[in-house]
């Protein structure tokens, strides 16, 4: 544990960033899993609800950077892949 008054503060305030940080991670990977169940599922309708959720979750994950811009996009393509297939 740190002595010095500034490092136990950025101890407190790293254990709140992380625990942001999981949230939102763990909200992503729920609502991808959602979406690839409906996609595995053949559940047209469902998966095209789903879709722009997830983009949503993606983009939104980008934006608190939780993930890289690039590593959205490709999972954004595969899943809009995955929908097309469906049809």
């Amino acid at each position: 544990m740190p002595n010095i008054k500034s490092a136990k503060k950025r101890v407190l305030v790293t254990e709140k960033k992380t625990a942001e940080n999981k949230a939102i991670k763990s909200a992503l990977k729920t609502q991808i899993k959602k979406f690839l169940a409906a996609v595995n599922a053949g559940d047209k309708e469902l998966a095209a609800k789903l879709y722009p959720e997830t983009v949503s979750a993606l983009d939104g994950a980008v934006t608190k950077g939780i993930l890289h811009k690039n590593n959205a996009s490709n999972k954004k393509a595969k899943f809009a892949k995955k929908l097309a297939s469906l049809s």
